[in-house]
């Protein structure tokens, strides 16, 4: 580790410590609030554009923090203006973001690890494992670069990308808070997406935060989700599912189960009725999610047909069903095909 990788980085920190930095450098509280207005107001990428600071503060900042912005590589734009980044970080190493403007809102789809460790599969991201996690930083500046890519201002955060959050659990929820605090999100507009670490679910209730949790079921039993999600697989289905009851009793926030579907593998009337005796009594709604195809995985998308009568079922039964809206079809949107593209030489 060089003396530079040691140095702390700027963006990640709160106003709170940017202030009792700014007062460590015998600088007065406010210019720390100054900062974090730079930061994650007007999205600096250098300490030189913040000009109403003092010269000789922007100096010291310079040589004694860190201020990397990420580096778009490339863009894929869909019809449906649904794009998405491939981002450089600092190491080079490159994570996945995706930017969903609707008529009503922005959503952005963050990353919050390089790789992931999960093995689904069924999704691209998993073919070359887990690198590392991101900081807590450098998730919020997905959001923060995407942001000056936007038609309009970013309503909406979906830790949906690269990786696994919970298993990135602290940087995850400060970039909550970041994300909420500093730059102005709702924490009832993110939704975290997790295969359903039971130990995090848990830890996460405790949070008090108003996130929306979104558990990648996507099997309504053991034998099946082993064969799907391998790495998920390390606590039974009916023990997740009982941890999301925990979360839905402690926060009052109603569960999301994504179900993808996947043609002859799980997309049955008989798995439909398997999934909806699983979540009798639940505060939840099942996410519907026909399958976007990944070349060389081999899983198809089942076709309309089947797809109703899978909601159909579910409704039913009485659970409460919706349908992902389709976006990003066009340019693989599904997580990590465009870096698997650009590694591909």
């Amino acid at each position: 580790m060089s003396h530079d990788d040691r140095l702390p980085h700027l963006l990640g920190m709160t106003s709170a410590e940017l202030m009792g930095l700014a007062e460590s450098f015998g600088q007065p509280a406010f210019r720390g609030r100054q900062i974090a207005d730079w930061l994650y107001k007007r999205s600096a990428h250098t300490v030189d554009e913040m000009t109403d600071l003092p010269s000789s503060f922007r100096d010291t900042l310079r040589d004694a923090c860190i201020l990397r912005r990420h580096e778009i590589v490339s863009r894929d734009i869909s019809s449906d203006h649904t794009t998405k980044f491939l981002l450089a970080l600092e190491d080079r190493n490159t994570v996945e973001s995706v930017l969903l403007p609707y008529a009503d809102r922005v959503s952005v789809c963050l990353s919050t690890q390089v790789g992931c460790a999960m093995a689904c599969a069924f999704c691209a991201t998993a073919v070359g494992g887990l690198v590392r996690d991101l900081r807590a930083g450098e998730i919020v500046d997905q959001a923060l670069t995407l942001q000056s890519e936007s038609p309009g201002r970013i309503t909406h955060v979906v830790y949906m990308g690269m990786g696994e959050p919970l298993l990135n659990y602290d940087n995850v929820v400060r970039s909550i808070h970041l994300l909420n605090e500093e730059v102005g999100i709702g924490q009832r507009h993110m939704t975290i997406s997790t295969v359903g670490i039971v130990p995090r679910i848990l830890q996460l209730a405790d949070e008090g935060l108003q996130v929306t949790l979104a558990i990648s079921l996507h099997a309504p039993n053991d034998t099946l989700r082993k064969t799907l999600m391998p790495a998920a697989s390390t606590s039974t289905v009916r023990s997740l599912v009982q941890a999301c009851r925990a979360y839905a009793e402690k926060t009052h926030r109603r569960v999301t189960f994504e179900y993808l579907l996947i043609r002859d593998v799980n997309d049955s009337q008989e798995h439909a009725r398997e999934l909806a005796s699983l979540l009798k009594g639940l505060l939840c709604n099942v996410n519907l999610i026909p399958y976007n195809e990944v070349e060389s995985l081999g899983f198809k998308r089942p076709g309309r047909d089947s797809i109703q009568s899978f909601r159909a079922v579910l409704e039913g039964e009485g659970t409460a069903v919706t349908q992902r809206m389709e976006r990003g079809h066009s340019i693989s949107a599904a997580c990590g095909q465009l870096r698997r593209r650009s590694e591909t030489p």
